[in-house]
């Protein structure tokens, strides 16, 4: 989250709390699991097999995800 507030220059970042997740997981029709719990996973036989990726930290893909939003949003306005 901080790397897509950052992204967005956006200073402050307000806390959800547990039962605002629930609340939104059941409109969306999802489980709260999903939001609450993260994993980190290591792309190992990508790597392994010499793919590159086009952004390798979430924060340059934060920033590239946000300006291509920003682009979007323009055209369509």
């Amino acid at each position: 989250m901080r790397a897509l507030r950052e992204s967005w220059a956006i200073r402050i970042g307000l806390p959800a709390a547990k039962w605002m997740l629930e609340v939104g997981a059941f409109f969306m029709r999802t489980q709260t699991e999903l939001i609450l719990k993260s994993r980190r996973v290591v792309p190992g036989r990508l790597l392994q097999a010499g793919f590159e990726f086009r952004y390798p930290s979430w924060p340059e893909a934060a920033r590239d995800l946000c300006d291509s939003w920003k682009v979007a949003s323009r055209k369509v306005a």
